[in-house]
């Protein structure tokens, strides 16, 4: 966790890549891990307009750049946190400046204000590791500099556990706005809830004292590898390496790659939630992969809840659904009970469906899990009157759905729909309790509002 929060003000001086948008200086006392946050617009900008995403923002301690900041926010004023690294004790100067190189062609300006340091305590272990990721340079994506109009990552968090032993094991997870290939945007929306890709990068084995016992990061495949690139004193180097947001270490000889970001990590995962939750706390977030999935031309038209395309993001209710599932035979290999959850609005007798039909839209996985369900263009909230919980068994070519399953339903938050600028409106749901789905009793209803 950060400490020591001060506000600096901005003043013009000379930085790296260009005139500063803002720079100050402030003070180290022992060395320590650095954060920055502040907030930062730029004129014409736009996530959802082809060659005018977003202004790339060069962020630099001491007239030496050490990550980039892709300004998805656009023209509205938006706070953005990065890590400026370890930092000796004495007096430091930070500058932000626009670097039009990496910017997109028609953005040619912008403005940044209210900056604040934030200085980790020395046992922060997990600023101390927390992993730099090198940007996305792909031959078969168009456009340079890719990552300041697709795929932008976003934000990070982290989750932390503890063993026995007092082992402690950090991941980094990153949130960028869509990944290019990979999962399709309609299996998204329903089995995970959004449009944007979640990913962790990075994990990290410490013992009691805090050094590194292993370490690995999600590559190609999503393969999990022991990680031998290069590190920055103790934070590694990653780049984004696929289309789908993998990632692959950064060696030493490549360290002067074209552009980086050193996200703040210092945001945990609350307990019992799942993870998409970390959007909801950046509420711009919905904004930018609304946006980019609509540039990209990935909506049909017109929009239909009667079929799985993807339609406008703020015809969805967007929801949460705790549970855990259970057979008392083992189902045949690759066969499976999903639930799904389906809306029933004011005056109708109609349930729309989180997977559409589609059994293998469905949600497979125990954990919190966030689904989206598509209603009607125009539908508000307020016209919301039921939430229900729906098994899917699935078969495969190897064997029938499975015959029995118990499948408890505990919780559902969240039920939002996003507002017209894209911001999630007030939460409808916030039911627990213990409802059990079985081939006697396939759906129950699990909230009305």
């Amino acid at each position: 966790m950060l400490v020591a929060l001060a506000v600096i003000a901005g003043a013009a001086a000379p930085v790296a890549r260009g005139e500063a948008l803002a720079s100050a200086p402030f003070v180290v006392g022992s060395p320590t891990e650095v954060g920055l946050s502040f907030r930062a617009s730029a004129a014409g900008s736009d996530w959802g307009r082809s060659g005018h995403e977003a202004a790339v923002l060069a962020i630099a301690v001491d007239g030496r750049v050490v990550g980039d900041v892709v300004a998805a926010g656009g023209a509205r004023p938006t706070v953005y946190r990065v890590a400026l690294g370890r930092l000796t004790g004495g007096t430091h100067s930070v500058s932000i400046a626009l670097d039009r190189a990496r910017s997109s062609l028609a953005v040619g300006q912008a403005r940044a204000g209210k900056l604040r340091i934030a200085l980790a305590p020395p046992a922060d272990r997990v600023a101390q590791y927390a992993p730099i990721l090198y940007g996305r340079d792909l031959p078969e994506i168009p456009g340079r500099f890719e990552n300041n109009h697709t795929d932008a990552p976003l934000l990070g968090y982290h989750t932390s556990a503890t063993d026995a032993a007092g082992r402690t094991t950090i991941e980094y997870t990153v949130i960028w706005s869509n990944e290019d290939e990979g999962t399709d945007a309609p299996a998204l929306m329903a089995r995970w809830g959004r449009s944007t890709d979640i990913e962790w990068i990075y994990r990290v084995t410490l013992d009691r004292r805090g050094r590194r016992l292993s370490d690995a990061y999600q590559g190609h495949d999503h393969a999990i590898l022991p990680f031998s690139g290069a590190r920055e004193q103790r934070h590694s180097l990653l780049r984004t390496a696929t289309a789908n947001n993998t990632v692959a270490p950064v060696a030493a000889a490549d360290a002067g790659s074209r552009y980086r970001f050193a996200l703040d990590f210092s945001r945990s995962l609350p307990d019992g939630r799942t993870r998409e939750a970390m959007m909801d706390a950046y509420p711009w977030t919905y904004r930018v992969m609304a946006q980019e999935i609509a540039r990209e031309g990935k909506l049909e038209s017109p929009a239909s809840p009667d079929t799985p395309a993807l339609s406008d993001q703020r015809n969805y209710l967007y929801a949460e659904v705790t549970k855990t599932t259970g057979y008392p035979v083992a189902p045949a290999s690759g066969s499976w009970v999903g639930v799904a959850l389906e809306v029933q609005l004011r005056g109708s007798e109609r349930w729309f469906s989180s997977h559409h039909d589609v059994p293998d839209l469905s949600i497979q996985r125990d954990d919190p899990a966030a689904t989206t369900i598509e209603l009607p263009a125009g539908t508000a909230a307020s016209a919301v009157a039921a939430v229900r919980a729906v098994a899917v068994p699935v078969g495969t070519a190897a064997g029938p759905p499975p015959a029995d399953y118990r499948i408890t339903v505990t919780a559902l938050r969240r039920g939002f729909l996003l507002r017209r600028d894209y911001r999630p409106g007030r939460p409808l749901l916030d039911w627990s309790g213990n409802l059990t789905l079985s081939p006697a009793t396939p759906a129950a209803n699990t909230a009305s509002t």
